[in-house]
């Protein structure tokens, strides 16, 4: 069975059992804070468990991304060690939601494993909890399970728990035993195999949960009114299994993505570098995935996870001799795997692959730099007698390198050292100490501005001064400001006119101009609790202090271009209501003075005419000229209303209500128009995915949205100019042009077979005798190294019994060859292409191997490929004598 096979299975499996088959959630979890990535298949589910949330259905299946990096679940340093441990996996799993329960469970896991999948069942084995008397009863019961393979584990081992507190249950595990050989401590004194014995030889396979507790803050468990199902089996570990490998990477999910990283690097999948390979092909799988629904490398939370996972992927491509970006080359083999169950990835690769190069290029300028620090670290540790990196080397590593600190520790692992960790600490809580000394610094000098204003109030007479009272919405220059205090180029005001970023609107600019005409610019507001935050240029060292008067001005044409964006957006999400149907929902936004996007939930990608429709519906609201209106209101009053709300926003008690005519009403604190006809135009110009169920649509409107259709017809008048037609006509002329070239490129296809079929010919009349073996040996043209692949196939097709081809060519500068061996040369002449290449590879220095009917070998002197032609015949011939 393949990959797809096995995942398609279990999902038929239930499905065909009254489940619904539910797509996995997105591997960024945008709505648990609570978690870096998806780390398991109840995630999605998490609030059912809980009693918060429901379903429209009580029995689900589905295979969940996840990844396990990072946290409480963190995998990373063990990927590359061994065969078995991946960042990202899939876990598949089945649920009851108060439906069925430990007999359906049990009865339907023993049904699959053995009946579908064929697993031998005198080798399977069932766990579950100490007290739990059913479900050890259901095991005899309801399976043929050998009696003696059911046993009972304590909590450690067989009741799983959410938390410290909530839903909570026993446990049943499956697993399966290997035989003795996969045994990882044979040797050690008083070791006995055995499930939960802590080796090899008995795998987990597939856990079952029983949820059907809830645990109180007193430890005391509480039977819940309805009882769950919570089953998950790792996938990558059972296609190993069905596939009768040892390894997740001799899996179908692996071997190709293998395959390319040999070709792209021309380094051998062998012992040596066996780690890189696995480290490298692991690491993608989880960068494709998590930029595909959202996620982006960064220097804080999952962000910072990401990079360190790229990170430590290009040291590794370094131990296979590569100083450019190679990993994004490797996204469309990942989509080639994975493409077909998550197509969300086929969806996003050419953005992930732009994003991973572009990590890539900005890691590989200081890696190599950081790399000579750290030889020249070592060196003076070694001179010093010392098999320790200080903590402080440690640290300027990190914090100008920006190597992580599990990559400094591999580094220098691969040279015998240790890091000092706690002094690494030191250091970082060092940075920490000054980061927050500025902090409180910012905080003392706010604090003592307002403990003098207020002096100063009380001293006159009059009430304390307050702040960031916001009057923006009426009016965009306030004459009668105070400055209330000055920190951190920043300034706070008693009053003002400047909206600060929120909701995905972006902060005023403007200006501040004392009573002198003198002006400070201002280049951001922000928030910060009730505090309006002026942030001030930065460059300007001018004094400040607080109490002085002020005027305060926003830059008024910035922020009608943003109120049109924003009005623009609530009718854009009007839009997609009325097109795609009212399951859509904003996820997210930003309202720029120059641009719109709009984040929303759709299960598809929206295509072209539905996109029209969204634009004309919008574009006729704004000739409609609608009333823009705003009012506050009661947050209970506004729902019943029928006013949207973000499911991500905490609203007060009172909130702010946008009624767009009998269009729109929404929940929103933003400025907008008084009508929609002050938009003046809206052009849609971008669709996208933004994350798993998540669609993302970018407009411009006004004099932006113009210039765009400007833009567009210019571009089609010169691409009608350079087709010679009419701007109408392109289309038609374009596609003339594509079927001539398609028949074009038909016609070299045949030219070149032909080409083939001559070179070939002669190649086989130039072959020699080797003891009997027919060696053929021959320099070719080709494009690249699949190319080439592709024509040592042709050849090994051609040669007659015992024989070994050796296609050669010159790619990007550097000497390739390719050598097949037949399975006569293989079986009788104990010929392999892996040795001949290998021998190759010396004579154009470079390295090579591979697998006995195909090999590859590289290198780096191309002046000596004709040498290493003539030199085929007499490797062959030592190979035959060696044995």
């Amino acid at each position: 069975m393949t990959s797809q096979d096995i995942r398609q299975s279990f999902l038929d499996f239930f499905a065909a059992r009254g489940h619904t088959i539910v797509p996995s959630s997105s591997v960024i979890p945008w709505d648990d804070p609570t978690l870096l990535f998806s780390n398991a298949g109840m995630n999605q589910f998490k609030d059912v468990f809980l009693g918060t949330g429901t379903r429209s259905y009580r029995r689900a299946v589905d295979s969940q991304k996840c990844i396990r990096a990072g946290g409480k679940h963190n995998d990373l340093e063990d990927v590359g060690r061994d065969t078995y441990h991946n960042t990202f996996f899939e876990m598949l799993g089945n649920w009851s939601f108060g439906d069925y329960y430990k007999r359906e469970a049990i009865a339907w896991a023993w049904e699959l494993l053995t009946e579908e999948w064929k697993l031998p069942k005198e080798v399977l084995w069932a766990t579950v909890f100490l007290e739990d008397d059913e479900a050890a009863g259901l095991w005899g019961e309801c399976t043929d399970i050998d009696r003696g393979h059911i046993l009972r584990f304590g909590e450690k081992d067989n009741f799983w728990e959410m938390g410290e507190t909530g839903p909570c249950g026993p446990c049943s595990e499956i697993s399966i035993d290997l035989g003795p050989d996969r045994c990882g401590q044979r040797g050690v004194p008083g070791h006995q195999c055995g499930v939960n014995a802590g080796c090899g030889r008995y795998m987990e396979i597939w856990n079952l949960v029983f949820i059907q507790y809830n645990r109180d803050e007193t430890g005391a468990l509480h039977p819940l009114p309805a009882k769950h199902v919570d089953t998950g089996m790792g996938f990558e570990r059972m296609v190993a299994l069905l596939q009768g490998v040892e390894s997740n990477y001799d899996t179908d999910l692996f071997v190709s993505l293998l395959d390319r990283i040999a070709e792209l690097t021309g380094q051998p999948d062998d012992e040596t570098h066996a780690a890189a390979f696995r480290v490298i092909a692991d690491h993608v799988r989880a960068l494709t995935f998590a930029i595909a629904d959202g996620g982006l490398p960064s220097n804080e939370g999952r962000g910072y996870v990401l990079r360190r996972i790229l990170r430590r992927a290009a040291r590794f491509g370094r131990t296979l001799d590569q100083h450019e970006p190679f990993i994004y080359r490797l996204v469309p083999t990942v989509v080639d795997i994975m493409g077909g169950a998550y197509p969300e990835v086929r969806a996003e690769h050419e953005r992930v692959a732009l994003v991973i190069k572009a990590e890539e290029e900005g890691f590989g300028r200081t890696l190599d730099r950081g790399l000579e620090l750290f030889e020249a670290v070592a060196e003076q540790a070694g001179r010093e007698g010392r098999r320790e990196i200080a903590g402080a080397e440690a640290f300027k590593l990190y914090d100008t390198f920006g190597f992580p600190v599990d990559l400094i520790q591999l580094i220098a692992a691969e040279r015998g050292l240790i890091v000092d960790l706690a002094g690494f600490e030191r250091e970082m809580e060092r940075q920490r100490a000054r980061s927050r000394a500025g902090i409180n610094e910012a905080a003392r000098t706010f604090l003592d501005a307002q403990d003098r204003s207020d002096k100063f109030a009380t001293e006159h007479g009059a009430i304390p001064v307050a702040h960031s009272k916001f009057l923006g919405y009426d009016t965009l220059k306030v004459c009668d400001v105070q400055v209330v205090a000055v920190f951190d180029s920043s300034v706070l005001l008693n009053q003002t006119p400047f909206y600060a970023e929120s909701g995905g609107q972006v902060g005023d600019t403007g200006v501040l101009i004392m009573e002198s005409g003198e002006e400070y610019r201002i280049i951001d507001t922000i928030r910060h609790g009730t505090a309006i935050i002026h942030r001030c240029d930065p460059a300007d060292t001018r004094l400040l202090p607080p109490l002085t008067k002020v005027a305060a001005r926003v830059d008024a044409a910035r922020r009608r271009a943003i109120m049109r964006n924003h009005t623009a957006t609530h009718l854009l999400h009007a839009a997609l209501r009325a097109v795609l149907g009212t399951h859509v929902h904003q996820t997210g936004s930003l309202v720029a003075p120059d641009r719109l996007r709009f984040d929303f939930s759709h299960f598809s990608s929206v295509d072209p005419r539905e996109l029209d429709e969204i634009e004309r519906m919008v574009n006729e609201w704004v000739w409609e000229n609608l009333p823009v209106e705003s009012f506050e209101t009661g947050f209970d009053d506004a729902k019943r209303m029928g006013a949207m709300a973000l499911f991500e926003e905490k609203y007060g008690d009172r909130v702010r209500v946008v009624r767009v005519g009998d269009v729109s009403l929404e929940l929103c604190g933003g400025t907008h128009l008084r009508a929609t006809g002050e938009i003046g135009c809206f052009r849609l110009v971008r669709e996208s995915a933004s994350a798993a169920g998540v669609r993302r649509i970018e407009a411009l409107t006004g004099e932006a949205a113009y210039q765009a259709i400007k833009q567009e017809t210019r571009t089609l008048q010169e691409m009608a100019a350079l087709l010679k037609t009419e701007p109408g006509d392109v289309v038609r002329r374009a596609e003339g042009l594509t079927a001539r070239i398609r028949e074009l490129e038909r016609e070299i296809k045949r030219l070149r077979n032909e080409s083939a079929k001559n070179w070939l010919d002669e190649m086989l009349a130039d072959a020699t005798q080797v003891d009997g073996v027919t060696v053929a040996a021959a320099r070719v043209e080709s494009p690249d190294v699949e190319s080439l692949r592709t024509m040592a196939d042709a050849v090994r097709s051609r040669l007659p019994g015992a024989a070994i081809g050796a296609l050669f060519a010159v790619i990007a500068d550097r000497p390739v060859c390719i050598t097949v061996a037949t399975d006569s040369a293989i079986s009788a002449a104990r010929l392999a292409a892996g040795p001949i290449a290998q021998d190759i590879a010396k004579i154009i220095g470079g390295g090579g191997g591979g697998k006995p009917h195909m090999a590859q070998a590289g290198g780096k002197e191309a002046a000596k490929l004709d040498e290493a032609i003539k030199q085929v015949p007499v490797i062959v011939r030592a190979r035959l004598q060696n044995g």
